[in-house]
């Protein structure tokens, strides 16, 4: 793998990266979203891709390569001046097709060739994406086949031209993670995570989840990660928690042509709209109304430019977050806007360890928003840590203030537990949370008492709380003593 990516800042497992495409002679800060270009059904001109914020384009080389017309202009043009687009262009080679049809006329030796001759600045050889439920008997099979044409693929010379090595392995954590590791020890040079589509189709957002982070623990932390038809914006949030730097939609497009309408928050259909909620130019220059009234080509290419406007809106909000260290205030902030993208963050947060491990130690305040936050990576910190802290003689743990019969004491918060008070300016310690905390909250306080406890067996501990539940008292180890302080409120 050639050095290429660099992680410029963290939040979980989302980053914000620098791209190098050495052939397109440009560097691409990611998170970044690709709007895929069918280039037989043009909606918004690829030259215009750049007002919406694009710095990369995908398109598909098997297509081209099938087409005399764009064989001929792509051979004599070159990609760049027949899409007239300036920035990178990523080419599929066919995958999706075979998919679709099960076939197609065409190896991994000559599309790499074809794509390379054309000028693509990043190629992707003619892997197996085995569907979602396949038995494992299948993924194991095409799951060889397409490590058999990764490697095949580092034998052909493309010059600077980078390689995708696709992840697959259907629905088999373990499968994906054996093939991120084996792309990984490739010199392919970045790593789509394959097949998500008929998931993201059923609004199967746990098993992306689960699929993804499989994936994240077989490639080193150096990886650039494309998620492969991560298309609509509600889950670019969750995207890039996951980890996923690359993401491409051909949502803007094919949802524009049925009249749709994207927000984060979901999908709206254009006669169902009395006002545009978006302030975007096209929804601040036209009425939904005005825009039904409009021919098929005008009414597609507006509502195109809407949902690239939105998408390129999201993915910046994306970036900020990671930037400010609250992004998974924004994921929550998504998930709950659908059931379905709430199942995939509670798949993120059944992970918290995994994410843990690249989360900054440090970052803006901790806000807890719902029982959900009670398992985000930074209880689960605060809670190994407890384990090295050694409290000593007769220590008091409270919600209240302190008691000069005891040692020591510190403080507690919901959903951290206890924490010596030398901390209590310090990260997540300064945590905004709602007084009306919830049971999930109490519990992972308790949680922390008990790791506390059991790494000090011989340490006395008083727990002074205010009404905590009894299933959260239930988890508090039965010799530390608990006392309710909430009638001395």
């Amino acid at each position: 793998m050639r050095e290429v990516f660099e992680v410029t800042a963290q939040d979980g497992a989302a980053r914000i990266g620098e791209l190098e495409v050495p052939r397109a002679g440009v560097t691409v800060e990611t998170p970044t979203l690709m709007p895929v270009v069918n280039p037989n059904l043009i909606t918004v001109e690829p030259s215009r891709f750049p007002e919406f914020g694009a710095e990369m384009l995908i398109t598909n080389s098997y297509i081209i390569n099938n087409d005399p017309d764009l064989h001929e202009r792509a051979r004599e043009e070159g990609l760049h001046e027949m899409l007239g687009f300036d920035g990178a262009i990523m080419t599929d080679s066919g995958s999706f097709q075979l998919a679709e049809y099960g076939e197609i006329e065409t190896t991994t030796e000559e599309i790499l060739q074809f794509q390379h001759d054309v000028g693509s600045d990043i190629g992707t050889p003619v892997d197996i994406p085995t569907p979602p439920d396949a038995s494992r008997e299948q993924a194991e099979e095409e799951l060889a086949t397409t490590q058999e044409r990764l490697e095949l693929a580092e034998t052909v010379d493309v010059g600077d031209m980078l390689v995708n090595a696709p992840v697959q392995g259907a629905t088999y954590p373990d499968l994906r993670e054996e093939a991120a590791r084996h792309a990984y020890n490739t010199d392919l040079d970045l790593f789509p995570v394959g097949a998500v589509v008929p998931m993201m189709n059923q609004y199967r957002y746990d098993d992306v989840a689960e699929t993804v982070l499989a994936a994240k623990r077989g490639l080193g932390r150096d990886a650039p990660v494309h998620l492969f038809g991560a298309g609509h914006p509600m889950m670019f949030a969750l995207a890039a928690a996951l980890g996923c730097d690359l993401l491409d939609s051909a949502a803007y497009a094919i949802y524009a042509r049925d009249d749709r309408y994207l927000t984060v928050h979901g999908t709206e259909h254009l006669d169902s709209l009395h006002y545009f909620p978006c302030e975007c130019p096209v929804c601040t220059d036209h009425t939904p109304d005005e825009v039904e009234r409009m021919g098929d080509a005008a009414r597609e290419e507006l509502l195109a430019e809407h949902n690239l406007h939105v998408s390129f809106g999201e993915l910046r909000r994306v970036k900020q977050a990671i930037k400010s260290g609250n992004l998974m205030e924004l994921v929550e902030a998504r998930a709950h806007a659908h059931p379905r993208t709430l199942d995939g963050f509670r798949a993120l947060l059944d992970h918290s360890e995994q994410l843990e491990q690249t989360d900054p130690a440090s970052k803006d305040a901790f806000f807890y928003t719902s029982a959900d936050s009670a398992r985000r990576p930074e209880v689960v910190r605060h809670h190994r840590r407890l384990e090295r802290l050694s409290p000593e003689g007769d220590v008091l743990l409270t919600e209240g203030s302190g008691n000069d019969r005891f040692d020591e004491w510190w403080n507690v918060l919901p959903p951290f537990g206890p924490y010596p008070r030398s901390l209590s300016t310090t990260y997540p310690l300064t945590a905004e949370t709602p007084d009306r905390m919830d049971r999930a909250g109490y519990e992972a306080a308790a949680d922390g008492v008990a790791a506390l406890a059991e790494a000090n067996p011989d340490t006395e501990f008083t727990l002074a709380h205010r009404g905590w539940p009894d299933s959260a008292l239930d988890r508090v180890p039965a010799r530390v003593e608990t006392v309710d302080i909430s009638a001395e409120d």
